[in-house]
């Protein structure tokens, strides 16, 4: 007899199915909008992590060694003249600074390191320079750039990304300014008229190649500043020598080349802490380059738009430094979890494997199970599975009494049953009220104390309710998971699904099953001890997952949930990808609402709080957050192919899949299916893997946003049967498949 709480349900459910003005199972979600906001995000979170990688990019040195080409192009007052070439105006002049002046430069900065040593050493000598800095690294360290412009010191641009100049094209060109420019807008607010090219060196050095580079930058009002006294402080010689290399003769006034970025920059620092003493006691001065030239300052301060452009630039890769360095403790974690579970599930899934397999292994001290059970099959609209799958369970080899409860079909399902006239099958009809309220009314028409659940485009091998029932020799056992395949597996989608339920979900099991928190009993085959149900409350219509919140339920009041291996069924999965969004949306939706539900387990005694603090947190991590951080490998996968380093990062991918593989192909040898299927396993890993991602990211959002799902009714094609089943007999009057009872 059912409890009253069990009583209470049927009676709600009884009356919603009595109002209900249309099929609960016909609402539909609009596709488009259940990619959305998931999408969305998945691409905005891609979107930051390729600026940081675009940003991040390697800046090769100033010192790359390029061939040799024909001069014969660069006028000679160019070549002989000094180190500030003035192309602006069809002008073709080369200046020098005066005697005992002396500018220093310093080339592809700022750097976090060495730049504040370097301004620090000329603060406290009273010295000036001029920065050429990069757009890259003036972008990701803005707050260097502003001490440089407030302490006196000029900046030059040095390009967005420091790439040759001389392979570049004029739209080219005036990119690499522009960024240039923008960056320095966005971190000192002002514009510069100064530029040094890189891998440029004296003035005698231009060619060619790169001289048409210089006269294009003149005419877009840049001063291009060379140098005539090279530091060589990149070779790193020594503080000796790059003092001697950096001290011109005779008093001559020089333009000086060193570096404050690209490397360790600690000989160059010390260096400057006494070339700066030594030469100002014989009378030079350190000035920025329009000091020394007594020209006004290159620095012209931006306002509006452009300004506010520079500094949202500046704050989107600083934002960006920020999100992928959430993302990369995010792929940590992931990795952690990922490695933490196929450990677990390689681990405990053969301890399973080896327990049930054992000569000897009973499991519970009674006999085995003989009685009859019952078998529930909601149906919804399954005119074309219902046949197979009643005849698959009326040939099987444990006494059973089967009850269809059709909600509320307008198909004729009922109909194709009552017609089949099957010794032992009833049809129980009720309005269209969902899942939940049809399993509910079964149970309460049951004659038999073990009820076997299964769905209504699901058949069953002849040994499968035999196999199910047999743990419920353990009288501490409350419920059993079947083994659930898929039976549509030809194609492509269908064999990925083929590879999901295998390592996904049976190898899932056996490791819960070991553990004792088994979230899930699936729908398409369960059995249940009835008074288990009864005591909590029979089946809940609280959230889309039923069978994980009775699950649940069942795991709180204390019962025992275990897998029964070699109870098979074969289950028609989606075969188009809008039906198999819609069926995981509901999965992990409802999970979601299932964990919510019980989380108050966390914090009770007895069986619901070992649930609550091992099945609860276990649960959540492998179905949850493990799932919503996966995408992050493929993400850093692209970021690797994308900025590098390329096989680093395509040899850690596939040393995920190989693991991933290895699993697979375990799990694929303890349910003795075939291995040829995992050809498919890359593929999915590519294609399916995202689909799963934003299934479950729609999923969240719908959580956190507070939507609402209703279940939703998939099309079947009722081509599924058990292998091994009997023959398929098609009727002349019908149409459809029948088969012969035996």
């Amino acid at each position: 007899m059912a409890s009253r709480s069990n009583r209470r349900r049927s009676s709600r459910a009884d009356g919603r199915s009595r109002r209900a003005a249309a099929p609960v199972n016909a609402r539909r979600v609009r596709l488009p909008m259940r990619w959305l906001l998931p999408a969305t995000l998945l691409l905005a979170v891609t979107a930051m992590l390729m600026l940081r990688g675009y940003v991040h990019s390697e800046i090769l040195a100033d010192y790359r060694i390029r061939s040799e080409t024909a001069a014969d192009r660069v006028p000679d007052e160019i070549i002989e003249g000094g180190p500030v070439i003035d192309t602006r105006g069809g002008k073709n002049a080369g200046l020098s600074v005066p005697r005992q002046r002396l500018v220093l430069t310093f080339d592809d900065g700022p750097d976090p390191m060495w730049t504040p040593k370097v301004l620090d050493v000329l603060k406290e000598h009273d010295a000036h320079a001029v920065f050429f800095i990069t757009g890259t690294m003036a972008s990701q360290y803005p707050d260097l750039v502003k001490r440089m412009v407030r302490e006196g010191h000029e900046i030059g641009l040095h390009t967005f990304n420091h790439p040759d100049l001389s392979y570049k094209s004029e739209s080219g060109l005036d990119w690499q300014l522009s960024q240039n420019q923008m960056a320095l807008e966005g971190a000192a607010g002002i514009r510069t008229s100064l530029f040094r090219p890189p891998y440029s060196s004296f003035p005698s050095s231009l060619d060619n190649a790169s001289w048409p580079v210089v006269e294009y930058v003149g005419s877009r009002g840049y001063l291009t500043v060379l140098n005539n006294t090279d530091s060589e402080d990149w070779k790193k010689p020594g503080v000796d020598e790059i003092i001697r290399r950096a001290t011109p003769k005779n008093g001559e006034g020089a333009i000086v080349l060193m570096h404050d970025s690209g490397g360790d920059r600690q000989q160059t620092v010390d260096a400057l802490d006494r070339f700066l003493p030594d030469l100002q006691a014989k009378g030079y001065k350190f000035q920025n380059l329009t000091e020394a030239l007594g020209a006004p300052s290159a620095h012209t301060p931006v306002t509006g738009a452009e300004l506010w452009k520079g500094r949202a630039w500046v704050f989107l890769v600083q934002a960006s430094d920020k999100v992928t360095g959430v993302l990369v403790v995010g792929l940590a974690i992931i990795g952690s979890l990922v490695l933490a579970r196929f450990g677990l599930m390689l681990l405990l899934s053969g301890a399973h494997a080896r327990r049930v397999r054992r000569k000897n292994f009973r499991w519970g001290p009674n006999a085995p199970v003989t009685e009859p059970v019952t078998v529930l099959v909601p149906a919804y609209n399954e005119a074309k599975c219902i046949e197979n799958t009643v005849r698959s369970l009326v040939v099987g080899d444990h006494p059973i009494e089967v009850l269809v409860i059709d909600d509320g079909s307008s198909d004729g399902t009922a109909r194709i049953v009552e017609d089949l006239n099957l010794p032992g099958v009833r049809v129980i009809r009720q309005l269209n009220a969902g899942k939940p309220a049809a399993l509910n009314r079964g149970l309460a028409n049951a004659r038999h104390d073990i009820v076997v659940m299964m769905d209504g485009d699901t058949v069953f091998e002849p040994s499968t309710v035999r196999e199910l029932v047999q743990p419920f020799a353990d009288p501490r056992v409350g419920a059993v998971a079947g083994n659930a395949k898929v039976g549509n597996k030809d194609s492509l989608i269908g064999a990925w699904q083929h590879i999901e339920y295998v390592m996904g979900f049976n190898l899932d099991r056996r490791m819960y099953d070991i553990l004792g928190c088994m979230p899930t009993i699936p729908g398409a085959v369960g059995a249940f001890r009835r008074s288990a149900l009864e005591r909590v409350g029979g089946m809940s219509d609280d959230t889309l997952a039923e069978d994980t919140d009775v699950t649940m339920a069942l795991h709180r009041d204390g019962w025992r949930v275990v897998y029964a291996e070699n109870a098979r069924a074969w289950t028609e999965a989606p075969e188009s990808v809008q039906q198999l969004w819609s069926q995981r949306y509901r999965w992990s939706y409802g999970t979601m609402q299932a964990i919510w539900k019980h989380r108050r387990a966390v914090v009770e005694r007895g069986p619901s709080g070992r649930f609550g603090r091992v099945g609860l947190p276990l649960v959540s991590l492998f179905m949850v957050v493990a799932p919503l951080l996966a995408p992050l490998i493929d993400v850093f996968l692209l970021y690797g192919l994308v900025f590098g380093p390329t096989q680093k990062t395509i040899g850690a991918w596939l040393g995920v899949l190989a693991v991933q593989a290895i699993c697979a192909a375990y799990a694929f040898r303890l349910d003795r299916e075939r291995m040829t299927h995992l050809v498919s396993l890359p593929l999915q890993q590519i294609l399916y893997r995202q689909l799963m991602y934003v299934v479950l990211l729609r999923s969240w959002t719908t959580a956190l946003t507070g939507g609402r799902l209703r279940w939703q009714k998939l099309r079947r094609t009722g081509v599924v049967e058990a292998p091994g089943a009997f023959p398929q007999q098609r009727t002349a009057d019908s149409g459809s498949e029948r088969r012969p009872v035996g």
